[in-house]
């Protein structure tokens, strides 16, 4: 059965379904499945932030529905709550728990650490005193923001580009704008290359869509014809800002944001992609048969669709990225990235 609700929603959703089916041919280690509760604890910036918060939550409503199991989120509101809400799940028997986001990393330790019966996947938070019972799932977001800045400087006519970032705290945002200047210069190092980040606390840095739409329209006032963001909704609103300008390209993060922020359509061209949701669902599905991984997981990351822009792109230009796709996956180009 999954059973769908919200902890902090003055509503709730439930939706029933069946276990999936079992062939006869299956064999004997996939026909174990443990049905599990999911809890899923957000960052400060809400269930349908367009971004991580909403990506990890899409991954284990996939996992519960593939297991038969259940998964329920709480949204954060302060940071302050991270712990109590990470330890309402545990007081309350569920299996697995996702804390999203690096700022959660210390206190999905210190729960981890003293639940040693739960599990823990900790989006964004790099593990380096492994647990047996934490796994963190991590990403090579310079790796995604490289093939978006080589996207970026075969676009741009102005030879300016601008990215408008969440917390400098935070290494997944560093890793994405170090990663799309790199691959900007990488194409021709002259083009100009503009790196703002959000000059608040993460409370504040990844909630804030008027500074990012602020940001993004500094930087077109000064010449610039792309616009990346990585900043969750802070970002959103650099991108719908940028879709209210002729002649511009936007890029997005995390999950594909053609998707997730539609009033960027206009100049959105692509989204350097965190497949979250899918690591999420692999992880829990790999708990579900008494396989849950430890220290850290390395998710998927590229481009997501070019939508609406695929002519923009030439067929020369595709092949370049795909190959440029299998030697930073392969480690024979490097992005310079220092983390």
């Amino acid at each position: 059965m999954l059973i769908i609700a919200v902890m902090v929603s003055c509503s709730s959703e439930t939706v029933t379904v069946s276990p999936p089916e079992q062939s006869d041919s299956a064999s004997e280690s996939e026909k174990v499945v443990n049905p599990l509760k999911i809890g899923v604890v957000t960052d400060v910036g809400e269930i349908d932030d367009q971004s991580f918060n909403q990506s990890s939550w899409e991954g284990a409503l996939a996992a519960a529905k593939s297991t038969g199991g259940s998964a329920r989120y709480v949204e954060t509101q302060n940071s302050k709550d991270y712990y109590d809400n990470i330890l309402e799940f545990v007081e309350n028997n569920y299996d697995v728990v996702i804390t999203v986001g690096y700022a959660l990393g210390e206190d999905t330790f210190e729960v981890a650490k003293k639940y040693p019966h739960v599990f823990f996947i900790g989006v964004d938070q790099f593990q380096t005193e492994p647990l047996p019972n934490l796994v963190g799932l991590v990403f090579h977001e310079d790796q995604a923001g490289y093939l978006a800045g080589v996207l970026a400087a075969h676009l741009t006519k102005s030879n300016f580009v601008a990215s408008v970032l969440g917390a400098d705290i935070v290494p997944p945002v560093v890793a994405f704008g170090e990663g799309f200047e790199a691959g900007v210069k990488s194409v021709n190092p002259d083009i100009n290359t503009v790196n703002t980040y959000h000059p608040g606390g993460v409370d504040t840095a990844f909630t804030d869509p008027e500074w990012g739409a602020s940001a993004a329209a500094q930087a077109m006032d000064q010449g610039a014809d792309i616009i990346f963001a990585a900043a969750g909704k802070t970002g959103s609103g650099a991108l719908i800002e940028a879709a209210q300008h002729e002649g511009v390209y936007c890029i997005g993060v995390d999950t594909d944001q053609w998707n997730t922020s539609p009033g960027a359509r206009p100049c959105l061209v692509s989204s350097a992609v965190k497949r979250i949701n899918l690591g999420v669902q692999e992880l829990i599905e790999l708990t579900s048969h008494g396989e849950f991984k430890v220290s850290n997981h390395y998710g998927e990351v590229g481009l997501a669709d070019f939508h609406d822009f695929e002519d923009d792109i030439s067929d020369e230009l595709k092949a370049e990225l795909a190959k440029i796709a299998t030697g930073l996956k392969s480690g024979e180009i490097e992005t310079g990235y220092n983390p």
